[in-house]
């Protein structure tokens, strides 16, 4: 695999906030606090090889996210208890037009939508954090290029969605869901990639070009990570070797 997933990257306005949020939801553990920085780190027996990292912003959040977390549930109790800890922490219940679904869709204290699942059999070893979730108009050639990023392989292809796991390890599905209005706004949520130790950053940087993604400044400057769009525009970083 040229790179793989590293993290999970959320802009906050109070990132030691939204850190101690999550941390505590997921029961995680803060790992690395520096430059506003704040990252939040999986127990190993989660499967995660990646973080979730709060990085400062000075603007508040506006319009939906095109990415958004679900997490997993194990009963109709667990996911409960899971969503009355949410509320006790400060999430808000939210409708985005969900109708009468079996999941609950929240709202982290800064508005980052996020799902608590119903049980479900192919989420039961994944963790507290069952799928990233993707909004695509073309879910299909998204994970055909999300698969050669991170090289996770397609398990699931459905008309409506299309969904990317590691098979040899646990941890979250990355999952590509299918809707018919292309993104208004800048995500609050990107991922980063990065090429494994002693790999080429430029290398796959250039692979990942070829493959339909392209150049994007965000205002970054002069930073060791590249700013790129994937075929619809999301932004995602690609960072140096680790």
């Amino acid at each position: 695999m040229p790179t793989r997933l590293v993290n999970v990257v959320v802009a906050a306005t109070d990132p030691p906030a939204q850190a101690r949020f999550w941390a505590d939801l997921l029961g995680w553990r803060v790992s690395h606090v520096a430059d506003g920085e704040v990252d939040v780190s999986a127990p190993e027996e989660d499967g995660w090889d990646m973080d979730l990292v709060f990085v400062p912003v000075a603007e508040p959040k506006r319009g939906k996210n095109s990415l958004h977390l679900d997490l997993s549930s194990l009963s109709a109790t667990d996911q409960d208890a899971t969503v009355q800890r949410a509320l006790a922490l400060g999430a808000r219940a939210l409708d985005v037009g969900q109708g009468d679904v079996p999941w609950v869709v929240l709202a982290d204290p800064e508005g980052n939508e996020f799902c608590v699942l119903e049980p479900r059999p192919e989420y039961a070893d994944t963790g507290a954090v069952a799928a990233i979730v993707v909004d695509a108009v073309d879910p299909g050639a998204q994970a055909t290029f999300w698969a050669a990023a991170t090289g996770y392989r397609i398990v699931r292809d459905d008309p409506g969605f299309v969904s990317l796991h590691a098979l040899e390890r646990h941890g979250p599905w990355v999952e590509f869901l299918r809707v018919t209005d292309p993104r208004l706004v800048r995500s609050r949520v990107h991922l980063d990639v990065a090429p494994f130790a002693g790999g080429d950053q430029g290398g796959e940087v250039a692979r990942l070009l070829a493959l339909g993604a392209r150049l994007l400044d965000v205002g970054q400057g002069d930073v060791p990570w590249t700013v790129l769009a994937d075929p619809e525009g999301g932004e995602f970083c690609v960072l140096t070797p680790r």
